[in-house]
């Protein structure tokens, strides 16, 4: 008996060992990648690769729609649109918006259900990039840790530059130039602010109203991001 549980103790151990070095490496692995993306851009991301798949099992031959486009040419309306609809304090907080996760946090509460994330930008690109579409605590904690990377790695601007990149605007849409020419036939450098406005109020729910254009909720959140605009802070 005594030698089967020296044996248990010991193969828990080394269990146990073993998965933090697999810890330590995967976190390894996801700190390399944000470090090359601080001058390099990435060519896809986690949920790119989940949405093409999806798409694929339904036609083989779907695609994409998607072309990187560098920061200076994305419409300062489109930045100060997702700011306001997005991240207000985008550029003064370091990853996590406490007061947004509180406010959050009470309307969930009284709601009863989950009606409001509280999420920052930061935290979106952290999902976007690396995890799948689960919620479960353990995504939860790993979202915080790649946040607090990005934070740490990349300025303002090219957590936001590459934010614009790859977030999802429709049925495989992806970025701001892939939404500007879907909706707009235009390039990201040349939408207006009602445009602008109107594309931030989609992020939520992109594949919805990629359906419903006119739908009275996002025309209501248009007005709303619109008025908001002046006062957004870009990187």
């Amino acid at each position: 008996m005594k030698k089967f549980q020296g044996w248990l103790l010991r193969w828990t151990w080394r269990s146990v060992m073993i998965f933090l070095a697999l810890l330590v490496l995967y976190q390894v692995w996801l700190f390399a990648h944000i470090c090359w993306w601080v001058k390099y851009n990435p060519s896809t991301s986690a949920f790119m690769d989940t949405r093409l798949e999806i798409m694929q099992d339904k036609n083989p031959k779907a695609a994409l729609q998607y072309q990187w486009v560098p920061y200076a040419k994305i419409s300062d309306n489109l930045k100060r649109a997702l700011i306001a609809a997005e991240d207000a304090s985008f550029v003064d907080h370091e990853g996590f918006d406490w007061d947004g996760i509180a406010k959050a946090y009470e309307k969930n509460l009284k709601k009863g259900k989950i009606v409001a994330g509280g999420s920052t930008i930061s935290q979106q690109l952290a999902k976007n990039l690396f995890l799948s579409t689960k919620r479960t605590p353990w995504r939860k904690i790993e979202e915080a840790a790649i946040t607090l990377m990005l934070e740490a790695v990349m300025d303002k601007q090219r957590i936001f530059e590459i934010y614009l990149n790859v977030i999802e605007w429709g049925d495989g849409v992806f970025g701001a130039e892939a939404a500007a020419r879907h909706y707009y036939q235009t390039g990201a450098s040349q939408l207006s602010a009602d445009q602008a406005a109107r594309l931030a109020a989609m992020v939520p729910n992109p594949r919805y109203y990629d359906r419903h254009r006119e739908a009275r909720g996002l025309l209501r959140k248009t007005d709303i991001i619109l008025a908001r605009m002046n006062d957004a802070e870009i990187p």
